[in-house]
């Protein structure tokens, strides 16, 4: 098992490099195989869900080479495979291989994915999709078989604008017989970049970005280079830290625009920011004011930084709230920010925050990839050693965290016990 140990209270400057989204990441490689031709993807970050995703194109014998950043996978000597339950379970992204799978070969067989246990995130949304399609959905022992004789185009009404769903009709429909339209689709930048992809592929799709998405089918995807889009949770991750204890600290490679509800409450309360074309330079700030933040589907304030801006909020003079519409198990970090020194309550899905609170150092646990954060930018300023458990969550999710905050002046580790 890994603990991260973390002597907090220190100031930190220099610059942090944002990484590849992990949330684009991890549709874009099982998107790869929908092509017989290799197709390289880069700035992609170095991160276990990357690793897990790997592990399931071995399965699919789907040759792979990673280079630093990059990776390049040629899906020629594909085979259509069950993907099992010990790498589907890895992560809650492995669904996506569902949608590919389909779209590709018209039938796909693998178990439930996993994921971090952050509420009820049942498939429907994407299992109605495919059968909109023309797929068949059989569920055998949480073993899904979807299969079709033939995909055909379709009118998909979504009834929660889902990422996941999104994305994943997106796949099955690329090479489906004429013309699909999703409408209520999630807008998120990560779908923006998977389309992208797909386009740069040969497919045909328009909206992506938009409430109404728009898919031509094709017959035939063929190879393409293409870039991850920076990382907008793990720059916001940063920007927070930097609020809380930075000193013109850098955080560099970022696209502002796909954060701007982030740092509009960080002005809103008092941060001292300045935003460039592609960095954040921000530094710690004296009484900030408090706030009260809702949780939303993007454009609005993102869910995965909820939590370490639950942190920064425990420094602010007064009452804040913080209201989460999306998950319902998204406060699970909150006993123990309280057990550092927080003042927080939890009532009905929203979580009062009274502060300026003094944290001190403790043993807490990492219940979640984002909680994992909130759990490092809370030891980052604590007085004391904080000790973080299950941090395996954390590194599925943030590439070479140890040595970019190292860089910029923390005293942070990871050991095996």
């Amino acid at each position: 098992m890994k603990i991260m140990e973390i002597e907090g209270n220190r100031e930190l400057h220099g610059t942090i490099r944002i990484s590849g989204a992990k949330n684009a990441t991890v549709a874009l490689i099982p998107a790869a195989i929908l092509t017989d031709e290799e197709v390289t993807i880069c700035n992609v970050p170095e991160i276990t869900d990357t690793d897990a995703l790997c592990d399931i194109l071995n399965e699919l014998n789907v040759d792979v080479k990673r280079a630093s950043e990059s990776i390049i996978i040629n899906p020629q000597n594909m085979k259509n495979v069950e993907i099992a339950e010990r790498y589907s379970k890895k992560l809650r992204a492995s669904y996506y291989f569902m949608g590919a799978l389909l779209g590709k070969y018209k039938k796909a067989v693998m178990y439930f994915p996993g994921g971090c246990s952050i509420g009820a995130r049942p498939i429907d949304l994407h299992l109605k999709g495919f059968e909109a399609l023309g797929a068949t959905v059989t569920n055998k022992k949480n073993k899904y078989i979807v299969e079709a004789e033939e995909l055909h185009g379709a009118n998909i009404y979504l009834d929660i604008a889902s990422v996941g769903a999104t994305i994943n009709i997106m796949l099955a429909a690329v090479k489906a017989k004429g013309t699909t339209i999703i409408d209520n689709a999630a807008k998120e930048p990560e779908i923006v970049n998977v389309a992208t992809f797909l386009n740069n592929m040969g497919a045909k799709i328009s909206g992506a970005g938009t409430s109404t998405i728009k898919i031509e089918g094709v017959e035939v995807l063929h190879k393409c280079f293409h870039e991850v889009i920076p990382d907008r949770i793990e720059a916001g991750t940063y920007i927070i830290i930097g609020a809380l204890c930075g000193k013109n600290l850098k955080i560099d490679n970022i696209i502002p625009e796909h954060i701007d509800s982030l740092l509009s409450k960080l002005e809103e309360i008092g941060v001292d920011l300045e935003i460039g074309k592609d960095y954040v330079l921000v530094s710690k700030g004296e009484n900030y004011k408090p706030t009260n933040i809702k949780t939303l589907v993007y454009p609005g304030f993102p869910t995965d930084l909820q939590q370490p801006f639950s942190v920064l909020l425990t420094q602010c003079n007064g009452k804040s709230k913080v209201t989460e519409t999306i998950w319902e198990n998204r406060f699970m970090h909150v006993p123990y920010l309280k057990d550092l020194g927080a003042d927080i309550t939890v009532k009905n899905q929203t979580a009062t925050i009274i502060g300026p609170t003094e944290l001190t150092a403790s043993s807490v646990v990492a219940t979640d990839l984002r909680a994992g954060a909130a759990m490092v930018a809370a030891g980052l300023l604590a007085t004391g050693k904080t000790v973080i458990t299950n941090v395996e969550h954390i590194l599925r999710g943030y590439e070479s965290i140890i040595e970019k905050l190292t860089n910029v002046g923390a005293k942070i580790d990871i050991k095996e016990i």
